[in-house]
Protein backbone atom coordinates (compact mmCIF):
# COMPACT_ATOMS: atom_id res chain seq x y z
CA UNK A 1 0.00 0.00 0.00
CA UNK A 2 1.21 3.48 -0.81
CA UNK A 3 0.24 6.70 0.94
CA UNK A 4 0.26 9.72 -1.36
CA UNK A 5 1.47 12.77 0.54
CA UNK A 6 1.45 16.12 -1.26
CA UNK A 7 4.89 17.69 -1.43
CA UNK A 8 5.76 21.24 -2.44
CA UNK A 9 8.42 21.84 -5.09
CA UNK A 10 10.94 24.30 -3.67
CA UNK A 11 13.69 24.07 -6.32
CA UNK A 12 14.04 22.73 -9.87
CA UNK A 13 17.31 21.93 -11.61
CA UNK A 14 17.70 19.73 -14.73
CA UNK A 15 14.27 18.05 -14.36
CA UNK A 16 14.98 17.20 -10.72
CA UNK A 17 12.76 18.86 -8.18
CA UNK A 18 13.61 19.39 -4.56
CA UNK A 19 10.39 18.75 -2.67
CA UNK A 20 9.56 19.62 0.91
CA UNK A 21 7.15 18.37 3.55
CA UNK A 22 7.32 19.94 7.02
CA UNK A 23 10.95 20.97 6.58
CA UNK A 24 12.12 17.61 5.21
CA UNK A 25 13.57 17.86 1.71
CA UNK A 26 14.08 15.16 -0.90
CA UNK A 27 14.83 15.10 -4.62
CA UNK A 28 12.40 13.66 -7.16
CA UNK A 29 12.35 13.38 -10.92
CA UNK A 30 9.94 15.71 -12.73
CA UNK A 31 10.31 13.94 -16.10
CA UNK A 32 6.77 12.48 -16.04
CA UNK A 33 5.00 15.84 -15.64
CA UNK A 34 4.80 18.96 -17.76
CA UNK A 35 4.88 22.55 -16.58
CA UNK A 36 5.90 21.96 -12.97
CA UNK A 37 7.13 25.19 -11.37
CA UNK A 38 8.52 26.09 -7.96
CA UNK A 39 5.59 26.35 -5.54
CA UNK A 40 3.53 23.56 -7.16
CA UNK A 41 2.39 20.60 -5.08
CA UNK A 42 3.04 17.13 -6.47
CA UNK A 43 2.45 13.52 -5.53
CA UNK A 44 5.61 11.40 -5.53
CA UNK A 45 5.85 7.66 -6.20
CA UNK A 46 9.12 5.72 -6.39
CA UNK A 47 11.13 8.92 -6.75
CA UNK A 48 9.02 10.41 -9.55
CA UNK A 49 6.45 13.19 -9.43
CA UNK A 50 3.38 11.52 -10.95
CA UNK A 51 0.62 14.09 -10.39
CA UNK A 52 0.22 17.81 -9.76
CA UNK A 53 -2.31 18.76 -7.08
CA UNK A 54 -3.79 22.18 -6.41
CA UNK A 55 -2.66 24.03 -3.29
CA UNK A 56 -6.06 23.95 -1.55
CA UNK A 57 -6.34 20.17 -1.88
CA UNK A 58 -2.72 19.70 -0.85
CA UNK A 59 -3.11 21.78 2.29
CA UNK A 60 -6.36 20.01 3.25
CA UNK A 61 -4.68 16.61 2.78
CA UNK A 62 -1.66 17.64 4.84
CA UNK A 63 -3.89 18.97 7.65
CA UNK A 64 -5.85 15.70 7.69
CA UNK A 65 -2.68 13.62 7.78
CA UNK A 66 -1.30 15.69 10.67
CA UNK A 67 -4.57 15.27 12.56
CA UNK A 68 -4.57 11.52 11.94
CA UNK A 69 -0.96 11.24 13.16
CA UNK A 70 -1.79 13.19 16.34
CA UNK A 71 -4.79 10.97 16.98
CA UNK A 72 -2.73 7.82 16.46
CA UNK A 73 -0.11 9.06 18.92
CA UNK A 74 -2.68 9.75 21.64
CA UNK A 75 -4.44 6.42 21.11
CA UNK A 76 -1.33 4.25 21.00
CA UNK A 77 -1.09 1.86 23.96
CA UNK A 78 1.82 2.35 26.33
CA UNK A 79 4.48 -0.27 25.83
Amino acid sequence: MCLAIPSQVVKIENNIGTIEIDGVRRDASLLLLEDVVVGDYVIIHAGFAIHKIDEESALKSLAFLREAAEYAETQAPDV
